[in-house]
């Protein structure tokens, strides 16, 4: 339980000195070489805690989506990432929570929920891998735990064009144009009725459309259809 502590602070829904210093630095870098802009932020609450469910295109989502936010969001990834050197204890002091992609460790959902109940957002990307041609892929089903055990929203998010500047494989950021839409979410109450009646896999398949919508958003906003 000590542990799990270690992911869940009381201020953690605060920013701390390294979130802001790196928000400033990465604003100019990322509006200046991968003309990024956001939109929607207006529909995530000042206050309270929250899931939020986003496409995965590259390593450059979770900064992309933290970028225009004034609260940190702890993302879940993948634990091998925090056996690297200094990596690792910046993963832990950036409240990321780590997580099993073999096994959902138990501690990790515990850390989770216990963020959201702090009035913390919770930041995930249930397609599991990242897409190679920025199609939203098939969710999996394990974040729906964390909505049975939490009364919270799901605050959907699009990325477009991450997996063009920073593709499978490659070493450089390229000059691509970057977009995230922020959609507006699935109530707590309507999470409650799908669970309540069972229907897990329609409220899999509404939050997927939620993120779809979002991504192609995005995705318009980088290249507009051209109308005669």
């Amino acid at each position: 339980m000590a542990e799990i502590k270690q992911f869940s602070t009381a201020n953690s829904n605060r920013r701390n000195f390294l979130w802001i210093l790196f928000q400033w630095i990465l604003q100019v870098f990322f509006a200046f070489w991968l003309r990024y802009q956001s939109r929607g932020k207006e529909h995530l609450p000042a206050r309270g805690g929250g899931l939020m469910v986003s496409n995965h295109q590259s390593f450059l989502d979770p900064l992309l989506i933290g970028l225009p936010l004034n609260r940190p969001v702890s993302f879940m990834a993948r634990d091998s990432l925090f056996r690297v050197p200094i990596l690792g204890p910046f993963l832990r002091y950036e409240f990321v929570i780590p997580i099993s992609r073999k096994a959902a460790s138990s501690q990790s959902f515990r850390a989770a929920i216990q963020n959201i109940e702090d009035g913390n957002f919770v930041g995930i990307f249930p397609e599991g891998t990242r897409s190679d041609n920025g199609t939203v892929q098939r969710f999996k089903p394990g974040f729906l735990a964390l909505l049975k055990r939490t009364d919270c929203a799901i605050y959907p998010i699009g990325v477009a064009g991450a997996f063009r500047a920073l593709p499978r494989g490659a070493c450089f950021l390229r000059l691509k144009p970057v977009r995230v839409v922020f959609g507006k979410p699935i109530s707590a109450e309507l999470i409650k009725q799908y669970c309540d009646r069972g229907a897990e896999k329609e409220l899999l398949e509404l939050t997927r459309q939620c993120v779809i919508e979002c991504q192609q958003q995005a995705e318009e906003w980088i290249n507009p259809v051209r109308t005669n």
